[in-house]
């Protein structure tokens, strides 16, 4: 009788390790693909940061700046507009090509790119003195290129390219844009934005004058 309460004792012993061996093994198992799971997340959030990082520093520290816009008049309406852009500081070349100019006069709205055909750049990088006497200001859906500094002459007909120091005249016929009333009237808001293919956009905003007086004027 001794003998067989030993020899049941043994097996009970030895089931119960057999048990907890198996509830280790599980125990292991689970940790592991937990852990795995947890690695493959943190690596994929490292990832999406770092994206969104580099995407947040491109929208911030480039792009282009507006530096002013300006104004011609005739018979009492704005017929052609002269934005001045320059890249912001930092900022990797921009090709003024693939740049979008939308403008708004309130009521209507206008979309217009860059035309290679009609000789842009080359054309007006010998400019002095009237702005607006440069034959190329575009027409009703494209806007035309003034170069006013380039050192390294990066912006061309064909490759219309801009870095840190170059300043640009992007150059507008309003009166072919906004065909409907041949220009801008006085006391109209004018709201638009210069689009590049990457980094912050150029921000146009101003209201025209309550009477034109001069020919050219300084609109923002």
């Amino acid at each position: 009788m001794k003998k067989l309460c030993k020899i049941l004792k043994k097996k009970d012993v030895g089931s119960i390790g057999i048990g907890a061996m198996i509830v280790f093994i599980a125990m292991v198992l689970v940790a592991g693909i937990a852990a795995s799971v947890l690695i493959s997340t943190s690596t994929n959030l490292e990832m999406q940061a770092l994206k969104t990082g580099r995407e947040t520093i491109d929208d911030v520290a480039s792009g282009i700046k507006v530096e002013g816009v300006e104004g011609y008049q005739s018979s009492d309406l704005l017929t052609k507009m002269a934005i001045e852009v320059a890249s912001r500081s930092g900022s990797p070349d921009v090709d003024l090509g693939q740049a979008v100019v939308e403008i708004s006069d309130s009521s209507n709205k206008y979309v217009l790119r860059y035309d290679s055909s009609d000789g842009a750049c080359a054309a007006a990088t010998a400019v002095d003195g009237d702005l607006f006497a440069v034959g190329n200001f575009g027409d009703s859906d494209d806007f035309d290129l003034i170069v006013l500094q380039d050192a390294d002459s990066s912006c061309s007909t064909s490759t219309p390219i801009i870095n840190y120091g170059d300043h640009v005249v992007i150059a507008i016929t309003t009166s072919d844009v906004f065909s409907s009333n041949s220009g801008i009237s006085p006391r109209t808001d004018v709201s638009g934005m210069v689009i590049v293919e990457e980094g912050a956009p150029g921000i146009i905003g101003f209201t025209t004058p309550s009477s034109y007086t001069d020919a050219t004027m300084e609109l923002q």
